[in-house]
């Protein structure tokens, strides 16, 4: 254990290092601590040799109440009772030897408890226990040797008062020490674990993940490896507290940050039902409204955690079709303009083949026309409404209109040519630039 008692040399040494005025001698009163302080040494050593001896039934003490107060201890006795007799042996043989030799034994002493520390945190044994159980045995360390000096010479027992407080304070530098070692192994362990689940999600939705791993992948993320999932992509940042997302999202959802875009992974329905029940985007606490300029593409459903790499290309598709000035694409809503954006050289071709008259017109003249075309598929075919959104009467629409079905050579009344024409202009706003 801690120095039980400190020499007279090193006393004395200490003091030579004091400034200010030198105190009265007082030959008789240092006289009398001298001798209380070798006499308690003296009992302090006699019992302490006799306990080296008594170590292995003090460690079946030991573990006999912790086995009585401690589940955690009951549950490691079970599991390894030979390792778990080894560790308590070895923390008190460490405590009693420090009582004889202070110095010499403090180095191993504290390897000694790191290692005890660092151990049971990575087992996962809780601290209080492990606190509690290093408490128990300085207690039953300093019983011990009550006990011996009871049994031996009990009119020696008064001088053990003179080094209980240097015993117990062994007892708390090395609690001290073991918390330490706790806490900092269990960030360790904590840093590991998160990065190990953040490469899983990393190679989930690249769908680089391999089927062995799946498992794996669903505890880390706390996610059912069958169930129906969509993954959402998101630009401008994650939400302001990502730790809200698990405690208020039941089923939950994994929030994984990227280096320009972050994506959630949102278990939408069950497996096999077909149904998506839940709205991501809430799942994953993102404002639908493109709050600060914030881009949320939503990808398609698909089946199971394997096919998420799916997901997540089809997220960023949604992502690509997002206006700069931000908002929410849902890409189910917008199937037409997502075929587009995936094959942009076909889209090119399309826009030429389709609206290439109207493109080498003047500028002016060739932006009135487009914009009559957009205002007229936005209202449905309505020139009244189309007018109402250029400013224009009706038959102005209509005049224009004409005018681009000569220009084009295609008819607003063939549904054939209404299609390509719609996904021609699709084309152009989403690939222009």
């Amino acid at each position: 254990m801690h120095p039980a008692a400190r020499t007279r040399a090193t006393r004395t040494t200490r003091t030579t290092f004091r400034t200010g005025p030198t105190p009265v001698p007082q030959p008789r009163t240092a006289r009398v601590r001298s001798l209380i302080d070798a006499d308690a040494l003296r009992v302090l050593h006699r019992a302490a040799r006799i306990l080296l001896d008594d170590l292995p039934e003090l460690t079946d003490r030991l573990l006999a109440v912790l086995r009585e107060q401690e589940p955690a201890y009951r549950t490691a006795l079970e599991n390894d009772q030979a390792a778990t007799w080894q560790e308590a042996y070895r923390s008190l043989r460490h405590s009693v030897t420090s009582l004889l030799d202070p110095r010499g034994t403090r180095e191993a002493a504290h390897r000694c408890t790191w290692r005890i520390g660092v151990t049971r945190a990575e087992q996962g044994l809780p601290l209080d226990a492990l606190l509690h159980a290093f408490r128990l045995g300085g207690s039953l360390v300093w019983q011990r040797l009550v006990e011996e000096t009871a049994r031996s010479e009990p009119e020696d027992i008064r001088l053990l008062v003179h080094v209980a407080t240097d015993v117990w304070n062994f007892v708390d530098e090395h609690c001290t020490l073991l918390a330490d070692a706790y806490r900092q192994a269990e960030r360790q362990l904590t840093w590991r674990r998160e990065n190990r689940v953040r490469l899983l999600a990393s190679a989930l939705l690249d769908g680089t993940s391999r089927i062995a791993d799946l498992p794996e992948t669903a505890e880390g993320l706390g996610l059912p490896e069958h169930g129906r999932y969509v993954v959402v992509a998101a630009a401008g940042g994650p939400p302001q507290d990502p730790t809200r997302v698990r405690a208020s999202t039941l089923p939950p959802a994994y929030w994984h940050s990227g280096a320009e875009v972050d994506y959630g992974i949102v278990l939408v329905g069950e497996a096999g039902d077909g149904k998506d029940g839940r709205d991501p985007v809430t799942a994953l606490a993102l404002p639908a409204d493109g709050a600060a300029g914030r881009r949320v593409g939503v990808g398609a459903a698909v089946a199971g955690l394997a096919a998420v790499g799916d997901a997540r290309r089809l997220a960023d598709l949604a992502l690509s079709i997002c206006p700069p000035e931000g908002g929410t694409v849902r890409l189910t809503e917008h199937l037409p303009e997502a075929l587009v954006v995936s094959s942009p050289e076909l889209g090119t071709r399309l826009t030429e083949r389709v609206l290439g008259p109207l493109l080498r017109l003047e500028p002016a003249d060739r932006d009135v026309l487009l914009d009559t075309l957009a205002a007229w598929f936005a209202s449905e075919g309505s020139a009244q409404r189309a007018g109402e959104r250029l400013y224009c009467h009706r038959n102005t629409v209509l005049n224009r209109l004409r005018r681009c079905e000569q220009l084009i050579g295609r008819s607003l009344a063939r549904p054939l040519d209404v299609v390509e024409i719609s996904l021609a202009l699709t084309a152009r706003r989403l690939l222009r630039g």
